[in-house]
Protein backbone atom coordinates (compact mmCIF):
# COMPACT_ATOMS: atom_id res chain seq x y z
CA UNK A 1 0.00 0.00 0.00
CA UNK A 2 1.46 3.55 -1.07
CA UNK A 3 2.36 6.04 1.64
CA UNK A 4 1.59 9.66 0.60
CA UNK A 5 1.99 13.01 2.37
CA UNK A 6 0.44 16.18 1.46
CA UNK A 7 2.29 19.69 1.53
CA UNK A 8 2.02 22.66 0.18
CA UNK A 9 -0.84 24.36 1.57
CA UNK A 10 -1.65 28.06 2.93
CA UNK A 11 -3.66 31.36 2.90
CA UNK A 12 -3.92 33.23 -0.30
CA UNK A 13 -6.17 35.37 -1.53
CA UNK A 14 -9.36 35.02 -4.23
CA UNK A 15 -7.75 35.12 -7.08
CA UNK A 16 -4.20 33.58 -6.53
CA UNK A 17 -2.40 30.84 -7.17
CA UNK A 18 -1.00 27.55 -4.77
CA UNK A 19 0.90 24.57 -5.52
CA UNK A 20 0.73 21.74 -3.14
CA UNK A 21 2.55 18.44 -3.38
CA UNK A 22 1.59 14.91 -2.87
CA UNK A 23 5.05 12.49 -2.03
CA UNK A 24 5.38 8.83 -1.82
CA UNK A 25 7.26 6.30 0.18
CA UNK A 26 9.09 4.88 -1.89
CA UNK A 27 10.20 5.96 -5.38
CA UNK A 28 10.37 2.33 -6.90
CA UNK A 29 6.46 1.40 -6.58
CA UNK A 30 4.97 5.20 -6.81
CA UNK A 31 4.05 4.83 -10.49
CA UNK A 32 2.08 1.90 -9.94
CA UNK A 33 -0.34 3.66 -8.36
CA UNK A 34 -2.82 6.55 -9.77
CA UNK A 35 -3.19 9.40 -7.88
CA UNK A 36 -6.07 11.29 -6.64
CA UNK A 37 -7.16 14.75 -4.60
CA UNK A 38 -9.62 14.99 -2.55
CA UNK A 39 -11.17 18.27 -0.35
CA UNK A 40 -13.26 18.22 2.72
CA UNK A 41 -14.68 22.02 3.85
CA UNK A 42 -15.52 21.58 7.47
CA UNK A 43 -18.99 20.15 8.33
CA UNK A 44 -19.26 18.93 4.71
CA UNK A 45 -18.17 15.61 2.99
CA UNK A 46 -14.95 14.99 1.63
CA UNK A 47 -15.14 15.56 -2.32
CA UNK A 48 -13.17 14.38 -5.29
CA UNK A 49 -11.05 17.16 -6.90
CA UNK A 50 -9.00 15.47 -9.83
CA UNK A 51 -6.77 12.53 -10.57
CA UNK A 52 -3.59 11.25 -12.60
CA UNK A 53 -3.03 7.86 -14.71
CA UNK A 54 -0.44 6.32 -13.16
CA UNK A 55 1.49 7.47 -16.37
CA UNK A 56 0.07 10.68 -16.41
CA UNK A 57 -1.22 10.29 -19.71
CA UNK A 58 -4.65 11.00 -18.74
CA UNK A 59 -6.37 13.18 -15.75
CA UNK A 60 -9.88 13.61 -14.74
CA UNK A 61 -11.35 16.92 -12.81
CA UNK A 62 -14.37 18.06 -10.70
CA UNK A 63 -16.40 20.07 -12.65
CA UNK A 64 -16.03 22.90 -10.09
CA UNK A 65 -11.89 22.80 -10.68
CA UNK A 66 -12.23 22.03 -14.24
CA UNK A 67 -9.79 24.97 -16.24
CA UNK A 68 -8.66 26.14 -12.70
CA UNK A 69 -6.86 23.27 -11.27
CA UNK A 70 -4.23 20.87 -12.74
CA UNK A 71 -2.90 17.97 -11.88
CA UNK A 72 0.41 16.61 -12.42
CA UNK A 73 3.15 13.77 -11.45
CA UNK A 74 6.32 13.25 -11.18
CA UNK A 75 7.51 9.71 -10.87
CA UNK A 76 11.29 9.53 -10.80
CA UNK A 77 10.92 12.05 -7.00
CA UNK A 78 7.69 9.93 -6.92
CA UNK A 79 5.53 13.18 -6.21
CA UNK A 80 2.45 14.16 -7.57
CA UNK A 81 1.06 17.81 -7.65
CA UNK A 82 -2.13 19.93 -7.39
CA UNK A 83 -1.58 23.39 -9.41
CA UNK A 84 -4.81 25.60 -8.30
CA UNK A 85 -5.19 28.55 -9.94
CA UNK A 86 -7.79 31.77 -9.88
CA UNK A 87 -8.90 30.60 -6.34
CA UNK A 88 -11.99 31.31 -5.05
CA UNK A 89 -13.07 31.40 -1.16
CA UNK A 90 -15.34 28.05 -1.92
CA UNK A 91 -12.19 26.71 -2.52
CA UNK A 92 -11.32 26.36 0.92
CA UNK A 93 -10.54 23.37 2.43
CA UNK A 94 -8.05 20.50 3.69
CA UNK A 95 -6.55 18.92 0.76
CA UNK A 96 -6.12 14.98 0.38
CA UNK A 97 -4.20 12.75 -1.38
CA UNK A 98 -4.36 9.18 -1.97
CA UNK A 99 -3.39 6.33 -4.49
CA UNK A 100 -5.38 3.01 -6.27
CA UNK A 101 -6.49 2.07 -9.72
CA UNK A 102 -7.59 4.90 -11.76
CA UNK A 103 -11.22 4.12 -12.59
CA UNK A 104 -11.83 3.88 -8.94
CA UNK A 105 -10.79 7.40 -7.92
CA UNK A 106 -13.68 8.99 -9.01
CA UNK A 107 -14.94 8.78 -5.39
CA UNK A 108 -13.66 9.14 -2.07
CA UNK A 109 -15.47 6.41 -0.47
CA UNK A 110 -12.77 4.04 -2.32
CA UNK A 111 -10.36 4.86 0.25
CA UNK A 112 -10.34 3.85 4.08
CA UNK A 113 -7.63 5.29 5.07
CA UNK A 114 -5.96 8.99 4.91
CA UNK A 115 -3.26 11.58 5.87
CA UNK A 116 -3.80 14.37 7.42
CA UNK A 117 -3.96 16.51 4.91
CA UNK A 118 -3.06 20.46 3.86
CA UNK A 119 -4.83 23.28 4.52
CA UNK A 120 -5.75 25.48 1.74
CA UNK A 121 -7.59 28.84 2.75
CA UNK A 122 -8.75 31.11 0.21
CA UNK A 123 -9.26 34.57 1.61
CA UNK A 124 -11.88 37.01 -0.06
Amino acid sequence: QVQLTESGGGVVQAGGSLRISCAGNFQRTFARYAVGWYRQAPGKERKFVASISRYGDDTKYADSVRGRFTISRDNAEARAYLRMNNLRPEDTAVYYCNGGTYADLWTPKTFTSWGQGTQVTVSP
